[in-house]
């Protein structure tokens, strides 16, 4: 008996490390994902970041920076050209979703068959979501959810009858808006600033190396570990009773 209680305590002490190292490094299971992490050596500009430990490819990377991109027929000028520096957000946050190994704690499932995952309430530090706003404000879009609704009559997205073109303020009023609304609940405005260590930069400087990293480890310690107690607190119960 001795020995049995002795492993559920290593069990115990292990598990909050099992749980969060599933998620640090992960490849959520969708279309235009790798199954595993690694080096891509030839990422193209906006992904580079990724380049040391990425879930995209070269050719994935080339296509998130094309105006109809055919990783989803989807096209950022449905309502005219953006500007250059609100195109390079909307880039810099295709490259994060279709690159980043460090969003485990956020992938869920699309639907109960398992059939693919998505992020939801990916935290984006203020400052991201800031800036995205502001230099996104003079250019024009049709809706303020850019996940669903489109007329894809045509093979790609373009405005549904009655939606009409306005600058970007007028559907999506703050930067909250904009980072919350326009990819179903995929990232979350967090009021946390980069330097806080708690909220996740869509881009950052390669030469500085992956501030992700250590944000991820922080959620993933937290919150999947209690999933875990499920199995071992009735075995450690079990243990009570025969003793």
């Amino acid at each position: 008996m001795a020995q049995w209680w002795q492993l559920l305590l290593g069990l115990w002490t292990v598990m909050p490390n099992w749980a969060g190292d599933e998620l640090l490094n992960v490849c959520m299971n969708a279309e235009h994902h790798k199954r595993e992490p690694g080096p891509e050596d030839k990422l193209y500009v906006e992904c580079i970041p990724w380049k040391d430990n990425a879930c995209c490819t070269d050719t994935t990377s080339w296509e998130a920076h094309l105006d109809v991109s055919p990783l989803h027929n989807f096209t950022l000028v449905h309502c005219g050209l953006l500007t250059p520096s609100c195109q390079k957000h909307f880039i810099q946050a295709t490259c994060f979703y279709q690159c980043s190994p460090n969003l485990g704690p956020w992938i869920q499932l699309v639907d109960p068959s398992g059939q693919g995952e998505r992020v939801v309430d990916v935290p984006l530090c203020w400052e991201d979501c800031e800036q995205w706003w502001a230099d996104c404000r003079t250019s024009y879009t049709c809706k303020s959810n850019w996940h669903s609704s489109w007329d894809w009559s045509q093979g790609r997205n373009r405005c549904p009858t009655g939606d009409i073109c306005h600058p970007f303020p007028h559907y999506f009023p703050t930067p909250t808006d904009l980072c919350e609304k326009i990819w179903n609940n995929s990232f979350k405005a967090s009021p946390e600033h980069r330097s806080s260590g708690r909220c996740l930069q869509k881009w950052f400087e390669p030469a500085q190396g992956n501030p992700n990293l250590a944000v991820t480890r922080l959620f993933a310690n937290t919150a999947p570990a209690w999933e875990l107690t499920y199995v071992l607190m009735p075995f450690s119960l079990f243990l009570l009773f025969l003793s």
